[in-house]
């Protein structure tokens, strides 16, 4: 069964198209857009073995002259040391401007394929390929791209949407189940902010920890509805002047447990499960949302099997003062997204310093 999402923003409108099986059909797909002949596709060196040569094969099929470069895997090479390596590998192939850099991976390898493309030669074109849950839902479609800052997650990017969205559910097979949990968090997170119907779904189902345990007809459930929900808001609002923030629903102290970690500990879906929990025990203590509400919430966390105590030792005051570097700062201001019931949140940033605080010293381990 094929979906198909527009992304509907204006000059820059595309499509995010979900079927099984369509990771053969990406030339025919790319050819249909009529983009320029030269191809670098961006990929890690295990998607690589398991999915570059198909996606090569219907590229060149198609008429298109593909080069590849694979990065390596993992949030700590998401660096602009690494953006200098595909910048060299487009300068060997010679790439034009209506060529085009195709990020077949997880997130890692979305941001930072994207953020090269809308870099060089002032912006190329750009086709989103994921193969991560977390990818599929969340990072590849909406047009974020960027690279880490040793002080910080995602402070050097710029916004540059894709030409497509191409999502073949299959690829998951391969999915490591510490992925798959990682990408769940992103799903309940598009259940708290804007789609009770899905969180719904999510609570009815007896597993979601490991894709082997979920039904086919709910992966393509939590595809279509995470992206349509992301769809909707990016359409309002393409660069965060507004109702976009929503989405950072969980990142605001995710990002910085990631930040003082290093980027070693966690996965950054494990991260944003735990900025979930966060957030939620905020918006309790400030009357914001019900206990109730919250349990439900963290509930599906832990049926996810995503992580939910901070680490041993982690220094508390490090993450507080992590937070004062979020891209979300506002004269001086941390800007929480907390919610106010299933499907619907608010951004604030009255959050006081002192109620962090204990919320984050409540759940160290």
């Amino acid at each position: 069964m094929t979906s198909v999402i527009k992304v509907d923003i204006p000059e820059n409108s595309y499509q995010i198209i979900v079927a099984p099986g369509s990771l053969d059909q990406l030339g025919p797909q790319m050819a249909s857009l009529s983009l320029g002949k030269k191809v670098l596709l961006v990929s890690n060196p295990m998607i690589f073995k398991h999915y570059g040569e198909r996606a090569i094969a219907s590229l060149q099929n198609a008429g298109f002259d593909v080069v590849h470069y694979s990065l390596p895997p993992g949030e700590r090479y998401k660096t602009l040391n690494s953006i200098q390596k595909i910048y060299d590998t487009a300068l060997e192939h010679k790439l034009e401007r209506n060529s085009t850099m195709v990020a077949l991976g997880g997130g890692v390898v979305g941001d930072m394929t994207g953020f090269a493309a809308a870099t060089w030669l002032r912006g190329i074109n750009l086709v989103q390929v994921p193969t991560s849950l977390l990818a599929m839902v969340d990072s590849s479609v909406g047009g974020k791209t960027g690279v880490n800052h040793p002080y910080g997650k995602n402070l050097i990017g710029a916004f540059y949407q894709p030409r497509l969205v191409l999502i073949d559910p299959q690829v998951l097979q391969t999915l490591p189940s510490g992925e798959f949990r990682a990408g769940m968090a992103e799903v309940i997170k598009y259940g708290v902010i804007w789609d009770p119907q899905l969180f719904t779904q999510l609570e009815a189902s007896k597993h979601l920890d490991q894709l082997r345990y979920v039904k086919s007809d709910l992966i393509n459930y939590i595809l279509t509805h995470s992206c349509a929900a992301k769809a909707n808001v990016v359409s309002q609002d393409e660069k965060e002047s507004g109702i976009r923030a929503i989405l950072n629903y969980g990142h605001t102290i995710g990002h910085a447990v990631e930040s003082v970690t290093k980027y070693r500990v966690f996965k950054h879906g494990e991260a944003v499960g735990l900025g979930m929990i966060a957030a939620g025990e905020i918006a309790v203590r400030l009357e914001l949302w019900s206990k109730s509400d919250a349990e439900r919430q963290n509930t599906l966390i832990k049926k996810a099997g995503l992580p939910t105590k901070l680490p041993v030792g982690l220094d508390i005051n490090q993450l507080i003062d992590a937070l004062q570097l979020d891209k979300k700062v506002k004269s001086g201001r941390v800007r929480f997204v907390l919610p106010t019931q299933i499907g619907k949140v608010l951004v604030t940033d009255q959050v006081p310093t002192d109620i962090i605080t204990q919320v984050l010293s409540s759940f160290s381990c």
